[in-house]
């Protein structure tokens, strides 16, 4: 793995600061209407996609997760203001308007969506490590799924024939601790959740999910045992999201005093303080590259509005492969 220096620690908080920023302009932007649908939010977990991809050989390793999806695309790579297109519906987004906030794709940096179907994506990443397998490719892919997705079905079938196969796949549960407005409690018999990677003899550990550094090395361990034919790894991230399921939310399920004690925790306030005390940077210093991120957010949000809403007729074109297909025909002459 890649030492984890100073610079590392620099660019983990501009990349977080940024990633907050980003996700705050976005429900300020949904509640004055233009971006529609649904949006689920990341903020809290932020220290994931830094942690991760720190471990990850991003050249060929892959990721794919839930509906809570547009920070790790730009963790990979994904231009922002392309990712803010596609929340917008404008033809210039990642799927050019026609996946919005929770079906962010990039095949270029092997991100592999954002799926709306809870645990949908678990035999997904399967499938995908198996392909890797199969054609000697020595990349690993990274499947990350919420802590209510774990009851579904698709997930034990899935890590059953992971095990079976050696499959090169982590599986990460980003443990926020509530499915919906459902906590862990009150949903499982098992409140460990990493132990039920133990029912199938897969290695599976607890993580803390608010500091990139322990998410970094533990990712890496896994990763590299995957890569090197091992099999697969399950990691139970412990983290918490500071709002809502998704912006629809009222929040009924939790107090006002446990998001308060779990902001103290915040994992950027950590950053924030841990390069203030070991004076890798200035207070001056981290203030002027937040209102310079802050620029940037605004930068995205610019090029989002200036672009394009997709025509009628691209919708058909994407959406059917077949040219010759009935449908197609009917709508070319009318």
């Amino acid at each position: 793995m890649k030492k984890i220096t100073t610079k590392t620690y620099l660019k983990w908080f501009q990349d977080m600061y940024f990633w907050r920023k980003f996700e705050d302009k976005c429900r300020s932007l949904y509640l004055k209407q233009k971006i529609r649908g649904f949006l689920h939010l990341y903020n809290g977990q932020e220290a994931l996609p830094a942690g991760l991809t720190h471990a990850m050989d991003l050249s060929k390793d892959k990721i794919i997760t839930a509906y809570r999806c547009h920070i790790l695309p730009i963790s990979m790579g994904v231009d922002p203001k392309i990712v803010m297109a596609e929340l917008l519906g404008k033809k210039t987004g990642t799927s050019h308007g026609m996946g919005g906030s929770m079906h962010i794709f990039s095949k270029k940096h092997r991100f592999y969506g954002g799926h709306g179907i809870v645990g949908g994506q678990i035999p997904l990443g399967a499938g995908i490590a198996f392909a890797d397998k199969y054609f000697n490719r020595k990349a690993v892919t990274l499947t990350l799924m919420g802590d209510g997705a774990v009851r579904q079905g698709s997930l034990h079938e899935t890590f059953n024939m992971a095990m079976l196969w050696k499959l090169p796949v982590v599986f990460i549960c980003e443990n926020n601790q509530y499915a919906m407005g459902t906590s862990v409690k009150r949903s499982t018999n098992v409140e460990e959740i990493y132990k039920i990677g133990h029912s199938y003899g897969m290695p599976s550990y607890p993580v803390d999910g608010m500091d990139p550094e322990k998410i970094a090395k533990t990712a890496y361990t896994a990763i590299e045992r995957a890569r090197s034919g091992n099999g697969s790894t399950f990691l139970d991230v412990k983290t918490y999201r500071y709002r809502g399921h998704s912006i629809a939310d009222s929040e009924l399920y939790r107090s006002k005093e446990e998001i308060i004690s779990y902001k103290k925790k915040d994992p950027i306030l950590r950053l924030k303080n841990i390069i203030i005390q070991n004076k890798w940077a200035t207070i001056e210093r981290l203030n002027f590259i937040e209102n310079e991120i802050k620029k940037e957010v605004e930068s995205c949000v610019e090029f989002a509005e200036k672009s394009e809403f997709p025509s009628l007729k691209q919708m058909y074109n994407i959406v059917y492969h077949e040219n010759n297909y009935p449908f197609l025909d009917e709508f070319k002459s009318s």
